[in-house]
C-alpha cells in the first residue's frame, strides 16, 4: 500500500488479536474504522446449569433476538459484552467503531449447513464456512462498498504479493491472462496460532483487498503490543467454541434441531457393547461421551447408517482409525490450478500438520484422490482438507470417501 491515508475496515471481535491489528494499521497512520459483525446473539446454555438449552431458533429479520448475557461463564453466547470490548478498545485507539448485524446471513449460510452436514452424517467445521460467507464475503463486500481500501481481520496468516516479471508473461501469457498468480497464502509466523487452515477458499481478488496485520507475529508478541498500546483487553482470554456463537455443548446443541434414533454400539470385535443417541452426534475418532466403561476408553471408527450402528474400538492404533486415503470435493485453489499428480503437505483438521502426500485428479468434476504417505488417525468426511506447499497454501477441499 502505497498511501498511508488509504481507509481500513479491521473486523474487531473484541479479542486481543483484532484490536492490535487497528491499533498496528492506526499506528501506522492509516484510516482505520473498526466494525464488530453481529452474527450471532441468542445463548446456549450447557445442560449442567439446570435449565432446558434454549432452541436454536431462526433470528427475525431486523435486529435479532433480545441481548442474552446468560451466556457468560463456560458456555454460550457473549456478544454483548465482545462488542462492548471492541467499542472500548476503538475509544483508546480513537477511530469509528460500527456494529454490523449478519445474524441472517449467518444463519442461513452456516448455521444451516453446519445441521445439515451433521445430519447427513459428516463433520462440518463452520469457521471455514464463516470465513468465506460472512467474514470474506458479506463483511468485505459491505465494507469496499462503501468506499475501504482494505479489510484487516486479526487472523494469524500471511499474505505475500508477488512480482510476475517479463519473463514469466512470456514463457505463458495464456495462463497469467487467465488466472494470474499475484498473492499468495501463507501460514502465520506463530505454529501454535496459525489459521490459514480455515482460510483455504480465499481467491486471488479477495487476497488483494485484504490484510492481516498479526500475521508475522507470535501470540506473546501481540499481548505485549496491546499492552504497549494501553487496550483494555490486553489480557483477554482468546475465545473458544463455533464461530460467532461461543462454546457449547455440541451434542446438545444437535438434538435441539436434528431429529436421531437410538441404535446399538458396537465393538470392533463385534461384540454389543452400548447404546447410542443417534448417529449424527458422533465423529470419528471421538473418545468421550459414549458412556462406556469397562476396558476403555473407547474411539469412534465407524458409523453405518444402514444399520444404525455406531463402531468403536478400544485401540487407539485400531487400523480402522488410521487410513492413509480419501477423496476431498468443492475443492478451491488461492491462486493457478496446479499440475497433477502434485506431491504436498496435507492438514485433515485444524491444528493437524500438513503430512507428505500424493494428489491426483478424478474423472468427477472438482474431485481430488489424495494419498497418504503414512497412516493418519481420524480422517473425516465434512472436515476439510488443506493443501500446502511448505508455509504455502495452496488450497483445498471438503473430505467426502475414506477407504
Amino acid at each position: 500500500m502505497s498511501n498511508p491515508k488509504q481507509k481500513i475496515v479491521v473486523g474487531m471481535s473484541g479479542g486481543v488479536d483484532s484490536s492490535v491489528a487497528a491499533a498496528l494499521l492506526k499506528k501506522q497512520g492509516y484510516d482505520v474504522i473498526g466494525v464488530f459483525m453481529k452474527n450471532w446473539s441468542q445463548d446456549f446454555a450447557a445442560p449442567k446449569s439446570g435449565r432446558r438449552s434454549t432452541e436454536l431458533s431462526e433470528p427475525r429479520s431486523g435486529a435479532g433476538a433480545s441481548p442474552s448475557r446468560t451466556g457468560r461463564g463456560d458456555f454460550g453466547c457473549t456478544w454483548v459484552e465482545d462488542a462492548e470490548d471492541a467499542r472500548k478498545v476503538a475509544k483508546v485507539l480513537d477511530i469509528s467503531f460500527y456494529v454490523w448485524n449478519f445474524e441472517k446471513e449467518y444463519y442461513e449460510k452456516v448455521v444451516e449447513y453446519f445441521l445439515r452436514e451433521y445430519a447427513a452424517g459428516r463433520t462440518p467445521n463452520p469457521d471455514v464456512m464463516c470465513n468465506r460467507e460472512i467474514k470474506f464475503k458479506l463483511f468485505l463486500d459491505k465494507a469496499l462498498s462503501l468506499g475501504a481500501d482494505y479489510v484487516a481481520t486479526g487472523h494469524y496468516a500471511r499474505i505475500k504479493k508477488l512480482r510476475i516479471t517479463n519473463y514469466e508473461l512470456k514463457a505463458n501469457p495464456q495462463s497469467a491472462i487467465r488466472n494470474p498468480k499475484i498473492y499468495q497464502l501463507r501460514k502465520g509466523i506463530d505454529p501454535a496460532k496459525d489459521q490459514s487452515y480455515f482460510l483455504y477458499t480465499l481467491k486471488q481478488e479477495q487476497l488483494a483487498k485484504i490484510l492481516f496485520p498479526i500475521g508475522e507475529y507470535k501470540k506473546s508478541k501481540v499481548r505485549q503490543i496491546a499492552k504497549k498500546f494501553g487496550l483494555p483487553n490486553y489480557a483477554k482470554k482468546d475465545s473458544q467454541g463455533i464461530c460467532f456463537i461461543g462454546k457449547i455443548n455440541v451434542r446438545e446443541f444437535l438434538k435441539e434441531k436434528i431429529p436421531a434414533v437410538a441404535g446399538e454400539i458396537v465393538a470392533t470385535s463385534g461384540q454389543v457393547i452400548g447404546q447410542h443417541d443417534g448417529l449424527p452426534y458422533y465423529t470419528i475418532g471421538q473418545r468421550e461421551g459414549m458412556g462406556l466403561g469397562g476396558d476403555g476408553p473407547y474411539y469412534v471408527v465407524n458409523k453405518d447408517f444402514e444399520t444404525n450402528r455406531l463402531f468403536v474400538s478400544n485401540d487407539q492404533n485400531d487400523p480402522q482409525l488410521w487410513k492413509k486415503e480419501f477423496t476431498i470435493t468443492d475443492v478451491s485453489w488461492v491462486g493457478n490450478v496446479p499440475e497433477f499428480s502434485l506431491e504436498a503437505g496435507v492438514s485433515i483438521r485444524y491444528h493437524h500438520l500438513n503430512y507428505p502426500a500424493v494428489i491426483s485428479k478424478q474423472e468427477t468434476e472438482n474431485r481430488l484422490k489424495i494419498v497418504f504417505d503414512q497412516p493418519q488417525r481420524a480422517i473425516t468426511p465434512g472436515q476439510a482438507a488443506v493443501i500446502y506447499q511448505g508455509d504455502e497454501l495452496l488450497g483445498g477441499g471438503v473430505i467426502d470417501k475414506v477407504f
